[in-house]
């Protein structure tokens, strides 16, 4: 496919470095140890939540936005549709540590989440479709990835059931197919020189929130 040689240096240069810096954290050591405490945990489960929720909203925004587009319409209805579930299994995991309905109901964002939110909700609106698709592409890698380190985890150190843990074995598999879904949108949307900038900007963006 034309432009895939593009992408690939995209998820070789920019986004699979993020990935081993991410796993390398502080956190994700921890995790992987079982020496994660219930409450950074917990701290987790609700920003992950109010991130997913704000996504599902915005997505149903660019379904309107887009009524008169059919093929973006379709796309974002699609996503729409993939992502609807997941705030409620979020919350099915921070319930099996511990939250009420009223942690997440009173929950504020953090500063990281409200800046790494905004630029997802950014992109809907203000992107091109190459430029938004790579701030997925390297949102759906990542958490792929650390959803797979976190069942594993769960699993071992903490003792949590299947059910708990089904956010994570859901993004763990579905987050493979997103991925390519995304990698092949923006090598269909790359067209000139500035294209490419745009989207190595994005992704290297959604790169650095992730860490933070």
């Amino acid at each position: 496919m034309e432009n895939q040689g593009f992408v690939d240096s995209l998820l070789r240069e920019v986004i699979q470095p993020g990935v081993d810096e991410l796993m390398n954290s502080r956190y994700f050591t921890e995790l992987s140890a079982g020496k994660l405490s219930t409450k950074r945990l917990q701290g987790f489960a609700v920003q992950h939540y109010l991130c997913n929720h704000a996504i599902l909203k915005g997505l149903a925004f660019c379904m309107v936005r887009n009524a008169n587009n059919p093929t973006v319409y379709n796309q974002f209805l699609y996503l729409f549709n993939e992502e609807q579930p997941h705030p409620d299994l979020m919350k099915q995991f921070g319930t099996a540590i511990g939250l009420k309905e009223e942690d997440f109901t009173n929950a504020l964002m953090i500063y990281e989440c409200v800046a790494h939110t905004g630029a997802i909700i950014r992109g809907m609106f203000l992107g091109s479709q190459a430029e938004t698709r790579a701030g997925a592409l390297a949102n759906e890698t990542i958490v792929c990835r650390y959803s797979e380190e976190f069942d594993n985890a769960l699993e071992k150190h903490y003792g949590m059931t299947e059910k708990a843990r089904e956010f994570f074995i859901v993004h763990g598999k579905a987050d493979k197919e997103h991925t390519a879904l995304a990698a092949q949108a923006i090598a269909r949307n790359i067209h000139t020189d500035r294209d490419q900038l745009l989207v190595r900007e994005a992704a290297r963006n959604m790169v650095r929130f992730k860490i933070a």
